[in-house]
């Protein structure tokens, strides 16, 4: 995983209420075990006609994710289903944030052991950033501080995904990391 300490990017909008992982990932696109190619997959359904083209008018079909990589979205985000899929798919797409008033608890699970950060913050900053799309937003995980313009919050990660996040390892990675530490105390332990 990369390391995440801060990012400055342009939001991207998606208002609806209730974006389950079914939308942000189909179910009939869980058939790989890799991540890679799945953000073609990204709300499939939403930027797709029934013969598999490409809609002018969705948003997503014109993001450019260079300089786009924060999606803020309506309350009760990725909702539904526990997929892994649901974050390697955003991550796949360009997007390394998640920004919404209520974010489902298995979803951000999923999405902090896979290197998508996703941050809950209030209604009403929620409400001024769905207000303004394209708006150039910094991150900082590191502090757990969100700005943009005149909008300011602090947002809370729980600490060992925070860290996990920082260090740019999963939890296992981060296990493994301290293998000598651990032979060490077993070595202690057997000795008593």
């Amino acid at each position: 995983m990369t390391p995440f300490t801060k990012l400055t990017s342009k939001s991207v909008i998606l208002e609806q209420v209730d974006i389950d992982t079914d939308q942000i990932i189909p179910a009939r696109f869980l058939t790989t075990t890799e991540s890679a190619g799945l953000g073609d997959k990204a709300f499939y359904d939403w930027r797709r006609d029934e013969n598999g083209a490409l809609r002018d008018n969705h948003v997503l079909n014109h993001v450019n994710t260079a300089t786009h990589q924060i999606l803020v979205a309506g309350p009760n985000f990725g909702c539904g289903s526990s997929r892994e899929h649901a974050p390697w798919a955003l991550l796949d797409f360009g997007f390394r944030v998640v920004i919404s008033s209520d974010i489902a608890d298995i979803f951000t699970s999923n999405a902090l052991k896979n290197g998508l950060l996703p941050v809950q913050v209030p209604a009403d900053i929620h409400a001024q950033l769905l207000a303004k799309p394209g708006l150039s937003i910094t991150v900082d995980l590191e502090n757990e501080q969100l700005s943009a313009q005149d909008i300011s919050c602090h947002f809370t990660i729980e600490r060992f995904a925070r860290q996990c996040l920082l260090d740019g390892v999963d939890p296992l990675g981060a296990l493994l990391a301290q293998r000598e530490a651990i032979s060490r105390f077993e070595i202690a332990q057997n000795q008593s």
